[in-house]
């Protein structure tokens, strides 16, 4: 059975074309902050604010290097996510039906 309060919650952070456009690009590399503003053409606090959501539902994990705080994705979360999606969006089997009659 899915946990549905969890499966909503990915699909909630899932629903904004932002998060997802900022997830594509962390999976290419490490960016930080000013990197990804200057890739989506946001200003760096629209992109902060997405990065907050996106570290609170732990897919983004943010590292300091030196001056500046670089962001990956959460390879675990992210094979968390695809088995929770997979678990709502794959159908059943089939189930068999046998009619029975005179």
């Amino acid at each position: 059975m899915v946990d549905a309060e969890k499966t909503a919650r990915v699909f909630k952070v899932l629903a904004v074309d932002t998060r997802v456009r900022i997830i594509e690009l962390l999976k290419n590399r490490c960016l930080c902050v000013n990197a990804l503003a200057k890739s989506l053409e946001m200003s760096p606090a629209a992109v902060s604010q997405h990065l907050r959501i996106l570290r609170d539902a732990d897919i983004v994990v943010a590292e300091k290097r030196g001056y500046f705080v670089h962001y990956r994705i959460n390879e675990e979360t992210m094979a968390q996510w695809r088995q929770t999606a997979a678990k709502l969006l794959n159908p059943k089997p089939a189930e068999k039906f046998f009619i029975t009659g005179k």
